[in-house]
Order: structure tokens, then sequence, then C-alpha cells
């Protein structure tokens, strides 16, 4: 069987066990249950109001319902252990049964939701709600709720902190589910802090009316270390290594190369070259002999035209 599975055959079979409990111990004041597999077999932990009624006369009843769970649900020697509860209005289960009765019997249902939370708050809890869903009054159903104090409503303190029981009430007009939840007193809040009276706090300095940071920094030594002999006795110590003459070579043929490059300087950026005085001369010459074929023109249409 996957793992998925066995997951919900146990859930399944831990419902159906807290609902046989539910039906067999309900006038015990049955408060819950704790189911643990050990070497030795299933131990299962009763809370109930009333123990004496779980384990009967003589531990008949105890023994008709180990019988029950080894034959009905399969369990390998079942070891049951009655515990009473010290507060049976702090347990939601006992709490929801209660009410369950009492508008089974004919109780308004606000005087048994106000009496009940009442109760809840009096015995120390530090917050409650009651839930009563269904037919309360009327052929319409509706949902009427009792709070009380503090209460959570989800996330992993809704789980861990909050004690919650179900109840259901069978009336003429149909059954009504009774929801029931309790923070205990002394539970832990993930929001909850202390505020210690008796702490030793250290004094702080502070400046005074006419003292500034920059005063009181003053006075107090520097700490940072002085490296500077330090480094000079590293500096002595550090030797110059002699220079590699295949380096002193190739430095001084890199030299000659470049004084004897006839290569003119290529202008970066917006950088523009200014003309030389040989740029001015080659012009003037252009326009000596420009000037000169133009004569020379001019004196070849003359002949033409004498002859």
């Amino acid at each position: 069987m996957a793992d998925e599975h066995q997951f919900i055959e146990n859930g399944l079979q831990r419902a159906q066990i807290d609902e046989f409990f539910g039906d067999e111990l309900g006038r015990a004041g049955y408060g819950g249950m704790d189911i643990a597999k050990t070497p030795m077999g299933t131990q299962i932990v009763l809370k109930a109001e009333k123990p004496g009624m779980v384990i009967g006369k003589g531990g008949k009843n105890i023994r008709k319902i180990t019988t029950e769970l080894t034959e009905r649900f399969g369990m390998e020697d079942p070891q049951i252990d009655v515990q009473e509860v010290d507060e049976p209005d702090l347990n939601a289960r006992i709490v929801a049964d209660r009410l369950a009765n009492a508008l089974e019997r004919g109780w308004y249902f606000r005087k048994a939701g106000h009496t009940t939370i009442d109760r809840i708050m009096d015995a120390g809890a530090l917050g409650a709600e009651i839930v009563l869903s269904g037919k309360v009054t009327g052929a319409r159903s509706r949902v009427e709720k009792f709070n009380r104090g503090y209460i959570k409503h989800n996330g992993e303190p809704a789980q861990s902190v909050v004690d919650e029981g179900q109840g259901v009430a069978v009336m003429k007009l149909g059954t009504i589910g009774v929801t029931v939840k309790i923070i205990p007193p002394g539970a832990t809040l993930p929001d909850d802090f202390e505020i210690h009276d008796d702490m030793e706090i250290e004094g702080v300095e502070q400046a005074d009316d006419g003292e500034s940071v920059e005063s009181l920094l003053e006075g107090e030594p520097d700490e940072v270390p002085d490296v500077s002999e330090d480094s000079e006795e590293v500096d002595e110590e550090v030797e110059v290594p002699d220079e590699d003459p295949a380096a002193v070579i190739d430095e001084e043929i890199v030299e000659e190369v470049i004084d004897e490059s006839d290569e003119e300087p290529v202008a970066t950026g917006d950088a523009v070259e200014e003309p030389t005085d040989d740029t001015e001369d080659l012009d003037e010459d252009v326009a000596e002999e420009a000037a000169d074929l133009v004569a020379e023109m001019e004196d070849d249409e003359d002949e033409e035209a004498d002859n």
C-alpha cells in the first residue's frame, strides 16, 4: 500500500474509533483520546470526566471496549489507560456535548450559549467561541456565534494551541451542530511578550547641551596602529632583482625602431592638424604654374588671330 493510502486509512480508522468512544462513553463525559503504537501493542489514552463509568464494575466495561476494538477495528493487543479530566469546563469536547444535551432538553439557545461560555471564561480560559449552526428556532437554518476573550482562527496556533470539539443536538426540526473552541489558560501564543521590571540596564553616556559629538570623540585615543616604521623596514628589506640583459636589448631595439619611423601622427577625436610650411610652398608653386599656362594659352590665341 502506498504511503498516501496508508495515511488515509489511519485517519479513517482514528475517526471511526473516536466516534465509537463518543457513542459508548457519552454518559461518562468522554473528552477525547490519544493513540500511539508501541512494540507491545497499541496504547490508547482515554480522557473522561467520570473514569469510574468508563471502567465499569469490576472492569466489565473496559473489557468490553477492548474486545470491540480487537474484533471491529483489527487492533493488536490494545492497551487502554483512562485519565480523569482536571477541569471539564476547559475541555472543548465535554463542553460541546453538555451544550448539545442542554439544547435537547429544551434550553433556549441564547441562554444555553451565554451560560456555557461564561462558565468557560470563569474556569480561566484566555478565550472561547461557540458556534451553533442549524435550525435553531425555526424552519430556516442559520448560524449563531458567542465569543469571549481572545481566539485564533488560522495559522499554526489555531491547530496547536486552540482546543476544538464538536457535538450534535438532535431536535424535532432537525439537527444542530455545536462547535466549541477554547484557548486554555497558560497557553503560549506567538505574539506574547514579557516586561521585566528588575532588569539591569547599562548606562549610556549622553552629551550635555554645550557638548557635541566631536568634542566627546576628541578625548578617546585613536586605536589605529602606526605602521610607518614597519613599512620602512619592509622597503629596506626588499631587494630589487637584476635586470635581464635580454629585456634591455629588446628595449633598445624598440626605441630605435620608434625613432626611425617616419609615420605621421594620427589625429584622434576632434583634434585637427594645422597646415605646415611645406604645404604652403606647394600651393604657391601650383599657383605660379597655373598662371604660366594661362599666359601661354593667351599668346597662342593672339598668334592664331594674327594669321
